[in-house]
């Protein structure tokens, strides 16, 4: 099977297994991939993450993370930008997601970074994915 869109891909797999209460999930492993799972790291909506070597392919297991209801703590994944439609925005006109709640992830020259770090940094990019 080949996925036209790996990206979107991991996040819907991490979306549906946040809303399935799962306490793990494995996806196949890139380094775009790895640079946007320690953002989510970071940023504190996963508990950890671990490279894997699962029948001779290199997976990404995600820990999730979940509040003391044990509702996720990921509300929300969306892709921005897709193969079809790529959506790029400077660093003035970055978007804020939730009102400052959530986070946007940008593809910028200097690497894989959150929309807040972009705007320090003073460098637009591609919008990958918001997170709430």
């Amino acid at each position: 099977m080949s996925v036209s869109d790996p990206i979107a891909d991991m996040l819907t797999k991490v979306r549906n297994a946040a809303m399935a209460r799962h306490e793990k999930v494995d996806v196949p492993a890139s380094k775009l991939k790895l640079e946007i799972v320690k953002i989510l790291k970071t940023e504190g909506y996963i508990k950890n993450f671990k490279k894997i070597n699962q029948d001779g392919l290199n997976c990404i297991r995600i820990f999730l993370k979940y509040d003391e209801s044990n509702a996720p703590v990921i509300h929300g994944l969306q892709k921005v930008s897709t193969p079809g439609r790529r959506v790029y925005s400077g660093y003035k006109d970055l978007p804020r997601v939730h009102n400052g709640y959530g986070t946007v992830i940008v593809s910028t020259s200097q690497g894989v970074t959150t929309g807040k770090k972009a705007a320090e940094k003073m460098v637009g990019g591609e919008l990958i994915c918001t997170i709430w």
